[in-house]
């Protein structure tokens, strides 16, 4: 049996990159137009290429995460302003908020011995990458000595990844779009603690792909009921007619990391 590697009969893209970085300079050569396309970065910024890099966008992440064999993802939405404890804003509610960093380090340091025990392949921890709660998760997942993921978004204030995200999982992306689709399509549960418009954005749309059946249910987790209730009166939704009373078994609140984990354990 022949074991040869395969030898390919084209030169692949890097091999033509440098074929036509080598040709002589003339007016033709030096022109944007005799670029090759894949490699013009003023050509794939036009508007026009927007479906190609929304496909190359879903495509990278995926093949990123297929190469590092990760099968399952839980998942961390959460305020970016929340404090970690040790900290202080000035600001009173944001304060009052300081110990669900410290429930959200703590439920991704327990998930993340479960993670670990399978390879780091199952239940690894997914955040969007930034400070706050998500920094935290990250945070609990590096203490217990596994990887996790931070699905990052170009922002006018630049917000760059928390240095608790493992390197070579910390992605960056321009479409919210495909950012959603990368945290729900291997998640096996959703965590949702205190958070702003972005939690609430990233909470309805998980419910409602679940409740429009274009999602398997999973575990959605609401960290504060207090929080919760006072934001949002899904009973109004409910006596209005607007969802339908058995909606509100899609979620379930919490109050502490252990309860999430038990919660995650018997749900069904």
């Amino acid at each position: 049996m022949n074991n040869k590697p395969r030898v390919r009969p084209f030169p692949d893209a890097e091999q033509d990159v440098r074929a036509w970085h080598s040709a002589p300079d003339t007016p033709q050569t030096l022109n944007p137009a005799y670029r090759l396309a894949f490699d013009d970065l003023d050509f794939l910024k036009r508007d026009e290429l927007r479906p190609v890099r929304l496909q190359l966008e879903l495509l990278k992440t995926e093949m990123l995460l297929t190469e590092r064999q990760i099968l399952s993802t839980v998942v961390m939405f959460g305020g970016a302003r929340i404090p970690a404890p040790e900290q202080t804003t000035g600001k009173p509610g944001l304060d009052s908020l300081a110990p669900y960093y410290k429930q959200a380090q703590e439920f991704a340091r327990l998930m993340t011995l479960r993670s670990v025990a399978t390879g780091d392949r199952e239940h690894v921890i997914c955040t969007g990458g930034g400070p706050g709660v998500m920094e935290a998760g990250n945070r609990g997942a590096a203490e217990a000595g596994g990887i996790s993921i931070g699905l990052n978004i170009v922002l006018p204030h630049e917000q760059a990844p928390n240095g608790w995200v493992t390197p070579d999982l910390s992605f960056n992306f321009h479409y919210f779009a495909i950012r959603k689709m990368h945290f729900l399509m291997r998640a096996q549960a959703i965590t949702i603690f205190p958070g702003g418009f972005g939690t609430l954005d990233e909470m309805f749309e998980s419910l409602t792909l679940i409740q429009t059946r274009r999602m398997n249910p999973i575990p959605i987790l609401l960290f504060g009921r207090s929080f919760w209730e006072r934001v949002i009166n899904w009973d109004a939704l409910s006596e209005a007619g607007t969802i339908s009373p058995e909606d509100l078994n899609l979620f379930r609140y919490v109050e502490t990391a252990q309860e999430a984990v038990d919660c995650i354990d018997t749900w069904g």
